[in-house]
């Protein structure tokens, strides 16, 4: 198992229209792709030095050919989509985690 993680600052200016969005349409436009079997959305509990709200999204995906495929196929517009809806407003960085064992 995999989880492509993506870390998010949103600045607070359109942090409640931003969450929503998330929640109601881009998580499900990402489960959509058929390519991960479920998704989780955390918030960081740290106060930001650079201000704003930090959130984790981990999606769960079976391999790493899958989220290759994700790369390939989904993700240039995936990503295009929160620039087109929030420019400017967050940063964001991603990491590839491989799941070792689950207790």
């Amino acid at each position: 198992m995999y989880i492509y993680n993506v870390t998010i600052n949103i600045d607070e200016s359109v942090h409640d229209k931003w969450l929503s969005w998330m929640k109601k349409t881009h998580i499900p436009d990402v489960l959509a792709t058929g390519k991960f079997l479920n998704a989780k959305m955390c918030k960081v509990l740290v106060d930001e030095d650079m201000g704003g709200i930090t959130y984790s999204v981990q999606y769960t995906t079976i391999n790493k050919e899958t989220l290759d495929k994700y790369y390939e196929e989904d993700a240039d517009r995936l990503r295009g989509e929160v620039n087109i809806h929030f420019p400017n407003k967050f940063v964001a960085f991603r990491t590839e985690l491989q799941v070792v064992s689950e207790h």
